[in-house]
């Protein structure tokens, strides 16, 4: 039976290190880290993301500001406030919260965020910076799953992982991070040709596609550490893109959904904020 992954706990040590850091700051300095996120219309999902995210900033001593827009809003304005914030010295990191509403062009919104105010790590230039191995604001659940890796103490080079999803936001920074701690990394997707193959051969299997269930219990191989980024709501409640009972019959560690990645993506977040607030650590810092 699997070891269960405490993503709660883990979150709250990060969280202990970037209040005492905030507090620090704000001592020397009078800086407040200040979070900004950009909410546009009321998706549910969206609005409880963002609280919670509020919340993390009230527990470790960060300030929070949201700019609450219409969903009639227009790419033009959206980008307009964008831009204030990037010119608001008060505000060191700014979010995007997606899902955009239909016709936006969610990478020119994205890529709209100055790359040293943004926290969750998504514009080009940070994503570039991951792929050189260079020291930036790293995408949040990547960064998450690193975190989760680093907190197992095993031995991680020359492991064979496989990355279920080739997302810009997931799968394709992770696999750069993964590569960078020496683990051989395959990255698959829902059309890839026998999926289940590939992942039975995986020390490391990390689920990040968005699809409930996709990757079996029967998959894993014994003793794998299996980590499921995945949040799918049903009626019941979350569940992650991995089979959990079944797989954590057979792994060596697992995540739960939730609090597995998820706790510690927003504590990366905020850790991203304190970093973005204390140097720029950009070409394009103003």
């Amino acid at each position: 039976m699997a070891v269960l992954v405490d993503g709660r706990k883990l979150s709250s040590t990060i969280l202990e290190e970037v209040a005492s850091k905030a507090t620090e700051l704000r001592e020397k300095s009078s800086v407040v880290p200040t979070l900004a996120a950009v909410l546009v219309g009321e998706d549910g999902a969206s609005v409880s993301y963002v609280r919670q995210k509020e919340k993390a900033c009230e527990r470790a001593g960060l300030r929070s500001v949201t700019v609450r827009l219409p969903e009639s809003v227009t790419e033009g304005e959206l980008l307009a406030r964008i831009d204030g914030l990037n010119r608001d010295r008060s505000v060191h990191g700014i979010i995007v919260q997606l899902p955009l509403p239909r016709g936006m062009d969610v990478e020119r919104v994205v890529s709209a965020v100055a790359p040293d105010k943004d926290v969750d790590g998504f514009h080009p230039l940070n994503l570039g910076l991951v792929m050189r191995g260079t020291p930036g604001l790293m995408p949040c659940t990547p960064a998450a799953v690193c975190v989760i890796l680093d907190s197992l103490g095993i031995p991680l080079a020359g492991l064979r992982a496989v990355i279920v999803g080739r997302s810009l936001i997931v799968g394709r920074p992770l696999s750069c991070l993964l590569l960078q701690r020496d683990l051989t990394v395959t990255v698959c997707h829902t059309r890839t040709r026998d999926l289940a193959d590939e992942v039975s051969r995986a020390d490391v299997v990390v689920a990040a596609a968005g699809r409930a269930g996709l990757v079996r219990g029967e998959w894993i191989k014994p003793g794998a550490v299996v980590i499921d980024v995945g949040t799918n709501p049903t009626p019941s409640g979350l569940i992650g893109d991995v089979e959990f009972a079944a797989a954590a019959e057979r792994a060596g560690y697992i995540t739960p959904v939730p609090g597995g990645v998820g706790p510690l993506t927003v504590a990366m977040l905020l850790k991203n904020v304190v970093s973005a607030s204390t140097s720029c650590g950009m070409p394009r810092c103003p």
